[in-house]
């Protein structure tokens, strides 16, 4: 005797709940592709060349290195980079198709070094996202400003300020904007 159709139905969706399930339970086999950043401070010459994420994970070590390379190399304070701002950096570098090392002309800025550049009239911004390790000012060896800044405008993913007297392009994982 056939099957009624909503028996049918029962049957299906009973066996899709039961495969479900087993993929559930089964262990995670999904393969991510490591990203690593390289860094010269321009300001101390110290480097940083490394894997920062593996197997869907930040790497505390490779954090903290480059944690140290990005810090305030005027008073030596150190605040942790933004995730979200390596993972911004490691897209610009696939954008751009370049291994070359950034090139940093600021990272983090303590708010008492930031005070200090903005009253000395360096045009840095009172309320920097530099302070809260979410900035970045870089050049790239070998790529020119104006297509760091292009890659950097395409991947929309937050500020992009162009500084082509001063050689560097600003990038940051606050809102979308552009100056």
């Amino acid at each position: 005797m056939p099957l009624s159709l909503n028996r049918m139905r029962r049957r299906f969706l009973g066996n899709g709940l039961a495969a479900c399930a087993v993929l559930a339970a089964a262990p995670a086999r999904a393969v991510y592709a490591p990203r690593t950043l390289g860094f010269l401070n321009l300001h101390t010459d110290e480097h940083a060349a490394v894997t920062y994420w593996a197997d869907g994970d930040y790497l505390g070590e490779a954090l903290r290195e480059i944690n140290w390379v990005l810090r305030d190399h005027r008073t030596n304070e150190i605040l942790p980079i933004d995730t979200t701002l390596l993972d911004l950096l490691h897209r610009l570098k696939q954008r751009l198709e370049t291994t070359a090392p950034f090139h940093v002309i600021s990272g983090y800025r303590s708010p008492a070094t930031n005070a200090k550049l903005a009253e000395a009239g360096h045009g840095v911004a009172p309320m920097s996202l530099h302070t809260e390790g979410r900035a970045i000012d870089i050049r790239i060896p070998d790529r020119n400003l104006v297509t760091v800044r292009a890659a950097a405008l395409s991947l929309e993913a937050g500020g992009v300020g162009y500084y082509p007297k001063s050689e560097f392009v600003h990038v940051d994982v606050g809102r979308v904007r552009m100056w």
